[in-house]
């Protein structure tokens, strides 16, 4: 929704700051809002310093022409976002004057159950009374609506095609089609299931995101490129195992090895994940606005954690980030205001800008980096939106460098106090494994130091290594 939103700024702001421009159309006609583009017309939204109005309600029927002070223009296109959150719209025919339709022409309509385009039409079609718009030449549906059923001869499902289409509660998407645009059913919050065919190749970014009612996805058997391992409720490339698209129910496999960008993006059903130990990568925006997830576990093999990974995960109470993780990208916890608590391990190389930015309930940052020299830090990391006072936040960090991060400005501005009450923290299982090899009597509960599921000699010789390389935390 954010990206969204974005795009809509973005053409709202071109068209207010077009000179002279007063109004968002040039006339209105029975209903319909044009503007004039040299001898023709063409359909826009309503309104005019608020741009954006609902006007279009019931049976709208666009003509094929349309006089104004004793000028008749021939009706050949429909601007961008025309019809954009029109919540009344149920119908909208299209006459085949109609050549050109821009992005987002029937996003954000709910109640919209008919859509057709006139027949002989040189460049759109609704074939078999489909309920959308496809772009004939092509055979891309390029909008549709809560009643569409996608024709198999429909090879692919255009940007922003069923955006915002809350209405829909299921599709069946044909074996003809081979690629799901960007967007494609962002927003469709009564969507419950997926199923991807074997044919579908190629999808966009966004295309499932903030479907939050979604609780199954299948990829069918035999797609070269995609499938949902396990049982995963998921989509994953299978050439790099890289999730790409997941949901509340989604269980991560752990033959996964990095989970991608926008994976779980908007995914507000989402509470709790598991993120097994073949993960390295948590890629740019991959849980942003998770905002039911309440706790995250980031294993030790992940090294990277993305641009806007968490941000406004405003569930989160406390992060313990893996002791391999060595770069934070920008904004990567920004507004996660739930957030109390962050453990920060001596492997971080890297913090972005705003990294944690407002969070602004932080009280308590547990860094172990031992040496401030080699991290590039960001600006900001830490800092508030609306406030400068840091007096209640602790920085606890290593006996014997609180001085190093009194001196950095892209620390001491941030904390009330700093203290250097940390000790080097073993590696998890380290002593566990210890105590195995000596015969006591301990836990042996965190002895699976290789992440293997298994306690065995491999953890010994997993541990051997870890000593003789030196990067014993």
């Amino acid at each position: 929704m954010i990206m969204k939103q974005f795009i809509k700024t973005t053409i709202l702001l071109l068209a207010i700051l077009l000179p002279a421009l007063a109004t968002a159309h040039d006339f209105e006609v029975d209903g319909i809002y044009y503007n004039i583009n040299g001898n023709e017309a063409t359909v826009t939204y309503a309104g005019d310093f608020n741009i954006f109005c609902p006007a279009y309600s019931g049976s709208v029927v666009i003509p094929a022409t349309v006089t104004y002070n004793g000028t008749t223009y021939p009706v050949t296109s429909i601007e961008a976002l025309a019809f954009v959150e029109c919540s009344e719209l149920t119908s909208i025919v299209i006459p085949n004057s109609v050549t050109s339709i821009g992005d987002q022409v029937l996003c954000d309509c709910p109640g919209l159950t008919s859509i057709l385009v006139e027949s002989g039409n040189p460049r759109y079609d609704s074939r078999n009374n489909c309920n959308a718009i496809i772009e004939t030449a092509i055979n891309t549906l390029i909008a549709g609506c809560k009643n569409t059923i996608i024709p198999n001869t429909v090879t692919a499902i255009g940007d922003f095609a069923f955006m915002d289409c809350t209405g829909l509660t299921s599709i069946v998407i044909p074996n003809s089609v081979t690629a799901i645009g960007n967007y494609a059913f962002e927003g469709c919050t009564g969507l419950t299931n997926i199923v991807i065919p074997n044919s579908v190749t190629a999808i966009g970014d966004w295309a499932f995101s903030y479907c939050s009612e979604l609780t199954s996805i299948v990829v069918e058997s035999g797609n070269p490129r995609y499938d949902s391992r396990n049982n995963s409720n998921a989509i994953i490339e299978t050439a790099d195992n890289v999730l790409i698209v997941g949901c509340k129910n989604t269980t991560i496999p752990n033959s996964v090895t990095a989970i991608g960008h926008l994976a779980f993006y908007m995914c507000h059903g989402l509470t709790s994940i598991v993120i097994p130990n073949s993960v390295t990568v948590i890629d740019a925006w991959a849980f942003d606005s998770c905002t039911g997830l309440t706790s995250i576990v980031i294993p030790n093999s992940v090294t990277v954690i993305g641009a806007w990974a968490f941000d406004k995960c405003e569930g989160l109470t406390s992060i313990d980030i893996g002791n391999s993780v060595t770069s934070i990208g920008n904004s990567a916890f920004c507004d996660c205001n739930g957030l109390t608590s962050i453990v920060i391990p001596n492997s971080v190389t890297e913090i972005g800008d705003r990294a944690f930015y407002n969070c602004w309930r932080l009280t308590d940052v547990y860094c172990y980096i031992a040496d401030l020299s080699r991290v590039s830090s960001g600006n900001e990391q830490f800092s508030l939106q609306f406030s400068s006072n840091y007096s209640g936040r602790t920085l606890h960090v290593l006996q014997g460098t609180a001085d190093a991060y009194r001196a950095d400005k892209n620390w001491y501005p941030y904390f009330g106090q700093i203290v250097d009450d940390l000790i080097p923290e073993p590696l998890s299982g380290e002593n566990a494994v210890i105590n195995m090899i000596l015969g006591s009597n301990g836990s042996t509960a965190a002895a699976d130091v290789n992440g293997d599921g298994a306690i065995n000699i491999a953890d010994v010789n997993a541990l051997i290594s870890i000593i003789l390389s030196g990067t014993w935390n």
